[in-house]
């Protein structure tokens, strides 16, 4: 299957890109203007074509488009690519408003062209391992849950769209990070309503402090935290159920917990990371049947993933971990 990647900086270089050579994709095309990403792209993938013109990026022959630009052009390149009848891959957030990801959504009902968003982080080894221990029943019925993105960079960084751009012209962490932690506590706990938000502004430019309430439909809140300038962040997650409670600190899983598997008050690991190929594969099924595609060599190379035995490209400095959160 021949992909054509839109964009190659951060998310089409390091997520999209060796997830697609992972599974197999031929890599045949790379949008991008910038003349460093384009080296980057035929060093990574020497019998790539690099574009810099849209219309020439949709000629190639592609049977699938990623979006992995700025989310400035996530719209227009995402309608473009339905109008050519091209099924698309867009890396969250499909829009930067409900208004242009239902615009989206319309041109592909209409044309009949599948479309979906990504979101990678559905298949971590912390989100699938909640799902377990929710799942068993390990801390009882959860009822509240803590996650957070915080980091403390006082300075901005000014070379960085997501850091300088406006949220109107897609940058702020509303639209980064926030929107995973939305989709993971959406995906762990059900349908929910938002309760309260506060989005602000404290070094300039960007929004890079976000507190969002979400009040789920199962029972559970959820508090999502994400911010630039958290001088003391917190742990990753920490869930609350009536029989214990989880805590998760970068990658360490620790639970406090008050059933009978584990002494009262005692802080320790009880789960490794957690990973599940058979799930991510289920996902890949639904959108490649859609397309008529067979999934027999995309399965057994998520497969030898999971099992460690995937070789990342140069590109793929950051990839191994990555690879380690696939389901």
């Amino acid at each position: 299957m021949r992909v054509g990647i839109a964009g190659y900086g951060l998310a089409g270089r390091s997520f999209h890109a060796p997830l697609l050579k992972g599974c197999g994709f031929d890599v045949s095309t790379v949008l991008t203007g910038n003349s460093t990403r384009a080296r980057q792209a035929k060093e990574d993938f020497p019998l790539t074509k690099v574009v810099d013109s849209l219309d020439e990026f949709l000629r190639q022959e592609l049977d699938l488009v990623v979006i992995a630009s700025a989310n400035m052009a996530h719209a227009e390149q995402s309608l473009a690519a339905i109008k050519a009848g091209i099924p698309v891959v867009v890396d969250k957030p499909m829009g930067r408003s409900a208004h242009e990801t239902e615009l989206i959504i319309a041109a592909a009902e209409k044309a009949g062209v599948p479309v979906t968003s990504f979101f990678n982080r559905l298949w971590d080894s912390d989100a699938l391992t909640i799902k377990k221990i929710v799942a068993n029943g390990l801390i009882g019925k959860p009822f509240r849950l803590d996650s957070r993105f915080e980091r403390f960079r006082p300075q901005l960084n000014l070379a960085s769209w997501r850091e300088s751009e406006s949220a109107e012209n897609g940058g702020g962490l509303l639209l980064d990070l926030q929107t995973h932690l939305l989709s993971t506590a959406i995906d762990w706990f059900g349908p929910a309503k938002l309760a309260y938000a506060n989005v602000r502004s404290i070094r300039g430019d960007s929004e890079d402090d976000v507190v969002l309430n979400l009040v789920h439909s199962s029972g559970v809140d959820s508090y999502l935290a994400v911010s630039a300038i958290a001088g003391a962040p917190g742990p990753r997650i920490r869930l609350l159920g009536t029989e214990g409670a989880l805590i998760v600190r970068k990658k360490h899983f620790c639970a406090l917990v008050n059933f009978p598997k584990v002494e009262p008050g005692v802080c320790r690991q009880v789960l490794r990371p957690i990973s599940n190929a058979e799930i991510l594969e289920k996902r890949y099924r639904q959108f490649l049947e859609i397309m008529d595609t067979s999934i027999s060599q995309c399965a057994m190379h998520l497969k030898e993933k999971v099992n460690g035995r995937f070789q990342p490209t140069k590109s793929s400095r950051s990839h191994e971990s990555l690879m380690r959160r696939v389901k």
